[in-house]
């Protein structure tokens, strides 16, 4: 399979606890879907402690990853929003 575009896109998206909205990380997102997963090396400021762990409700919101040979969050359905 073919690897993410390694030139990052150019918009950024908060990424927001869906429980307590807090704020998780600032992402790069290519294209206009939903967010199934996150590549570690477009998340451009990270603002969790544990990875894939809210750090004030501490619900689990993604789970560690390979996707397409490169390190990912893998999203639960419902548990971010994004703006």
């Amino acid at each position: 399979m073919a690897k993410p575009n390694s030139k990052a896109p150019t918009k950024s998206v908060d990424i927001y606890c869906a429980t307590c909205q807090q704020q998780l990380f600032r992402y790069k997102k290519g294209g206009k879907g939903a967010l199934v997963k996150c590549f570690k090396e477009r998340i451009s400021k990270d603002f969790t402690s544990v990875e894939g762990t809210c750090p004030k409700c501490e619900t689990i919101f993604a789970r560690d990853t390979l996707v397409r040979g490169t390190p990912a969050l893998k999203i639960i359905g419902g548990k971010v929003r994004f703006k």
